[in-house]
């Protein structure tokens, strides 16, 4: 009995702390998604291109080859009429975020994030697929 209640102990004490490392994660990159569509809502292309991950950085080389690319490509992100935040899987060392935007022309569309831990515990933007939103009505 008492093998029992010390498994179910120990069991707990790994179980919490994962848990709240799972929520801090979660937080942390809502918080990072949030704050590059506030970028975006106010054009400052540099805070915007600041929470991209090295990878898009160098493929994109400048904030505003960054700000042309998402003006143009992605206007629902750009200028969000509505944010959602749904599912946060994992896959590997990535954290994958599906947010829900409502378009300002009406569109709904789900951008799965793909998130990076970087080397200084920053969560940071590794890419972005866009796909449309499934509809509701039948």
């Amino acid at each position: 009995m008492r093998k029992l209640a010390f498994s179910l102990i120990m069991l707990l004490l790994v179980a919490v702390p994962t848990l709240g490392h799972a929520d801090a994660d979660e937080d942390a990159i809502r918080d990072v998604i949030n704050q590059q569509i506030a970028a975006f809502r106010a054009d400052d292309g540099e805070r915007a291109f600041s929470f991209a991950a090295p990878i898009i950085r160098s493929k994109f080389g400048t904030a505003d080859n960054f700000m042309t690319m998402v003006r143009t490509g992605y206007p629902d992100v750009y200028r969000p009429k509505a944010v959602e935040f749904r599912d946060l899987k994992r896959d590997g060392k990535r954290l994958i975020q599906d947010v829900w935007f409502l378009g300002t022309g009406g569109d709904s569309t789900i951008g799965t994030y793909f998130m990076e831990r970087q080397e200084d515990g920053v969560w940071k933007i590794a890419g972005v697929y866009m796909r449309r939103a499934p509809s509701l009505g039948a």
